[in-house]
């Protein structure tokens, strides 16, 4: 791999070189964490996870051939190199730092509370019409993964897009010093992991770090619909560049026309006055913003405006993204890989287009902090509000969804019955027609599920990445 020999690396994460000095020039040709994943010549970086001390699995990747061995723990005396760090986390963000910076490519670095990777996703999209680009594959946006897709990166690749999730105050600042991007990209400010950050003003103080890091003259990208990142002023000396619905923005959009779940026909509007018709093929309006901010990267890095719209309009599906999944029974919104509520009511509206009965499967959405009650309450009422015809709420908090979603005053003020065999004819219907039900566990739901789900019906499924809702979306599937 470009740069990292043994020298180079032991340097970068200010390590302790043990070994035979006559490998120090020798360059290793992969970097891993996952001892399962060694192969001949790679590097072992040896970060323990919470259960696991990956040092015990170190024999296993000497065996399989590994360069060399990147250690907190002091080894003693060994027939194979290693380098003493004095934390193997902090050197595995050194070491993609030194890798990152040997490559002369734009970075596009891309964080907010929500719709990061769908974000990405459009981004990509759009800027591979006209370059080769490499990107961070499905969620790998935290201090581990981020080094991981860095060390994806190659000679061929002209882009990269990078994405950077935090739940901590001082996260972000180690991502973006070793992501360095040229442009940032801010989805938006919404309430996730308030447990950790406490307000949105803490999420956005903490978001915001990215565009510390930004390369002088870089480019600034944000949601000008979101009314904390609006109010941003210029950073290092740099104006930022807003994207929304909002005329005020200098991408916006305008003559928006739902096509159901085959997505939302728009105008784009250019700065240079210069429009774009197309059809973004996702459903939602969060789907335009999207397309909005790949106009706004392509724009700034010299795509044509048919190459923009060639690029929104090829926009693959993911699974657990925005996924529309069409059976002989069912139509099935799988948006399950993740939840808070500003992703969850946006999934909502989505789920408002469809044609036929609506139902919408949601679990529970993590690190609310004290106010988890209240927000799961919040998003049932939007969904009773919405006309969604039947919400599933599953899990302790499913059951504060399923409350607001029945009309209650509150969480936890009326009497709402478990859903199970013998309890369909006591469902709980709000003023608006919306019929709820409570399921304690995932097992409960699926045994109900053939007498709760009709053919026709169009179901929505999310809740955060813990609840492990693929699990639903496979045996809806095979109703």
């Amino acid at each position: 791999m470009k740069n990292l020999t043994l020298e180079n690396i032991t340097t970068a994460c200010r390590g302790t070189y043990h070994g035979d000095p006559l490998k120090l020039p020798v360059e290793a040709e992969g970097v891993v964490i996952d001892s399962r994943k060694v192969e001949k010549n790679f590097l072992f970086v040896a970060i323990d996870g919470e259960k696991v001390n990956a040092h015990k699995f170190i024999p296993d990747t000497i065996e399989k051939g590994a360069l060399c061995v990147v250690s907190h723990e002091d080894l003693g005396e060994t027939d194979y190199p290693y380098i003493l760090v004095e934390s193997t986390g902090q050197a595995l963000l050194d070491i993609a730092k030194l890798y990152r910076d040997s490559f002369d490519v734009k970075v596009v670095g891309i964080t907010g509370s929500a719709g990061k990777t769908s974000t990405k996703e459009m981004i990509a999209s759009v800027l591979a019409q006209k370059y080769n680009v490499h990107k961070t594959l499905g969620n790998f946006n935290n201090e581990w993964g981020l080094p991981i897709t860095i060390f994806e990166m190659n000679d061929s690749h002209e882009i990269a897009i990078l994405e950077m999730g935090v739940n901590h105050f001082g996260e972000m600042r180690r991502l973006s010093s070793v992501a360095s991007p040229d442009i940032c990209v801010i989805t938006n400010i919404g309430v996730a992991h308030l447990e950790f950050f406490k307000t949105r003003e803490g999420i956005f103080q903490e978001k915001s770090q990215m565009i510390q890091d930004m390369k002088n003259g870089g480019t600034i990208i944000l949601n000008g619909d979101d009314d904390l990142l609006s109010r941003m002023g210029p950073v290092k000396g740099v104006d930022p560049v807003f994207f929304g619905i909002s005329r005020d923005c200098e991408f916006y959009a305008s003559d928006l026309a739902s096509a159901g779940l085959k997505g939302t026909a728009c105008t784009l509007h250019l700065p240079s006055g210069e429009d774009i018709r197309c059809l973004v093929p996702l459903p939602g309006i969060h789907m335009v913003s999207n397309a909005l901010a790949g106009a706004a990267v392509g724009y700034s890095l010299g795509l044509t405006p048919e190459e923009i719209k060639r690029g929104i309009e090829n926009l693959p599906s993911i699974p657990g993204r925005n996924h529309i999944i069409s059976t002989d029974k069912l139509v099935i919104l799988d948006d399950c890989y993740n939840a808070n509520p500003i992703s969850t009511n946006a999934a909502i509206d989505v789920l408002t287009m469809a044609i036929g009965r609506k139902v919408a499967v949601l679990g529970t959405m993590g690190e609310l902090g004290s106010d988890e009650e209240q927000l799961h309450f919040n998003t049932g009422v939007y969904a009773a509000k919405q006309g969604i015809d039947l919400v599933c709420g599953i899990g302790r908090l499913g059951r504060a969804i399923a409350e607001g979603a029945s009309g209650f005053d509150s969480p936890g003020t009326g009497s709402l019955v478990s859903g199970s065999s013998d309890s369909y004819s006591s469902e709980l219907t709000d003023s608006a027609g919306t019929k709820a039900l409570w399921f304690e566990t995932k097992e409960d739901f699926l045994s109900a599920m053939k007498d709760i789900i009709h053919k026709g019906d169009n179901v929505l499924v999310k809740a955060s990445h813990g609840m492990n809702f693929p699990d639903l979306v496979e045996a809806l599937k095979h109703l």
